[in-house]
Parts: structure tokens; C-alpha cells; sequence
């Protein structure tokens, strides 16, 4: 018994430290194949917006997603034929939001395909809502010193 409760003392920590039961399930329902439906902004207006240092949101929107959690991994298929058209690689995470449960930010990082970055830039997103069909992530970004938000929504096709 004595050597059980010392076991259970020793394994505290790692409990504790473990990521949590919420980035758990989402990781999973992010797996599968997702759309990029549209692009809307947080302030009315037309605007030239490059998304990833990579396309414009014309270019993105419409796009195949899809989000690889048992290493990570993902890929864009940017098929718009107005646009330069393949498949982008990236590596993704979703960090610990040092306790809170309703706020959780995923982290995507460009690669090329053998998910190795070439610039080592990366890029925090906020995932404001998730669930087994719908998945909207949003990024702020500072314009003319205030806030401006780009909401991505996409919808499931497929796991």
C-alpha cells in the first residue's frame, strides 16, 4: 500500500502536466478534411489581404484543408485557378492556454513537404469555434495601429 501511494505521489506531476482533456478532443475533431468556405473581415470594406505569406484570401477561399493530429502535420490545397494553384505543407499545435477553457489558440508553422520550415516563421491563429462540422479561426492582425480581425470558416467534408 505504502508503495502504491509513493507511485501515486511520483506521478503527480505528470498528470498535472499533461495536456488537457479539451485540446485532446479537439485535436481529434480537427483531424479530417475541412473547407475554407469564406473569408470575412472585422471592419466593412474591400481589402488586399495576404494570408500565411503565401496567396490572397480570393485565392484561399474555397480551399481543401486538412489537419493531421497524431503527428501534426497538414496541408492547403489552393485549387482557384486565378491563383498559384498546389498543395502547402504546414506543422500546427494547439498550446496549453495556461488554464483557461474557452480560449485556445492553434499555432501554424509553413513547411515544404517534408515539413521542414524554410523561413522558421510561424503564425498564431485564434480558434474561436469548433465542433464536428464547423471550425472558424480567426487572426488579428494590428492595421493603422488598431486591431483588424480575418475570420476563416470552414465546414468538415471528411475525416
Amino acid at each position: 500500500m505504502k508503495r502504491l501511494f509513493i507511485l501515486f505521489l511520483a506521478s503527480l506531476p505528470l498528470i498535472s502536466c499533461g495536456t488537457s482533456n479539451v485540446i485532446q478532443t479537439s485535436k481529434k475533431t480537427l483531424k479530417g478534411y475541412w473547407t475554407l468556405n469564406n473569408i470575412s473581415y472585422s471592419e466593412a470594406g474591400e481589402y488586399n489581404v495576404t494570408l500565411f505569406n503565401d496567396v490572397s484570401s480570393e485565392c484561399l477561399a474555397g480551399s481543401t484543408w486538412r489537419f493531421i493530429p497524431n503527428n501534426n502535420s497538414g496541408n492547403y490545397d489552393v485549387t482557384s485557378s486565378d491563383c498559384t494553384t498546389g498543395k502547402r505543407y504546414f506543422i500546427w499545435s494547439i498550446p496549453n492556454n495556461n488554464g483557461s477553457d474557452t480560449n485556445y489558440d492553434i499555432l501554424l508553422k509553413p513547411t515544404n513537404e517534408k515539413l521542414k520550415s524554410v523561413t522558421n516563421q510561424g503564425f498564431r491563429l485564434q480558434l474561436s469555434y469548433l465542433s464536428d462540422t464547423d471550425l472558424q479561426i480567426n487572426q488579428t492582425v494590428q492595421v493603422d495601429g488598431s486591431p483588424f480581425t480575418i475570420s476563416m470558416n470552414f465546414t468538415k467534408t471528411s475525416e
